[in-house]
């Protein structure tokens, strides 16, 4: 199936739930959607029989520098032999969405990744702590504006 394609079921069975459908992206084709509905869309992904969706690639966080940050989900079909990127767009002062760890338990280490680098909230993940920062560390370090603090429990920081 190609994006086209795939755009279109989600189109079908969710129609108010996609933003913008990019086919000549740089890379691949991508899709934006409201973030309240990507678990919804996952569930639907993973399971349509056409789609079988059942490989999460990767969850990265992204921060716009436009006060938005962003997830995107790179997923494919082992069986069908397709794939599709989709994105969310957040607000930075509210970033949440809802977890699709209980769909793809691959998700579970990439959102706690985002939530520790970009302080995205993965509501519903079932461990949503640090993964790679202390758990007392200031901030979150992938944000564009994020300043590094200057000293760690009396240690300097060095940057």
């Amino acid at each position: 199936m190609n994006a086209n394609e795939i755009h279109d079921r989600i189109k079908d069975r969710f129609p108010d739930g996609i933003v913008e459908f990019k086919i000549d992206a740089t890379v691949d084709p991508f899709i934006v959607v409201r973030p309240e509905l990507i678990r919804d869309i996952a569930v639907f992904l993973s399971s349509d029989p056409e789609l079988k969706f059942d490989y999460l690639m990767s969850i990265s966080g992204m921060d716009y520098n436009d006060g938005n940050l962003g997830v995107v989900y790179h997923i494919s079909s082992m069986e069908k032999r397709h794939r599709i990127t989709l994105k969310v767009k957040l607000p930075k002062t509210d970033a949440q969405v809802p977890s699709v760890e209980s769909i793809w338990k691959t998700a579970n280490w990439h959102e706690r990744e985002s939530f520790d680098l970009f302080g995205i909230v993965f509501q519903g993940h079932p461990d949503m702590r640090r993964i790679l920062l202390p758990d007392d560390w200031e901030g979150n370090p992938l944000r564009k504006d994020y300043k590094a603090q200057e000293y760690y429990h009396g240690m300097k920081v060095p940057y």
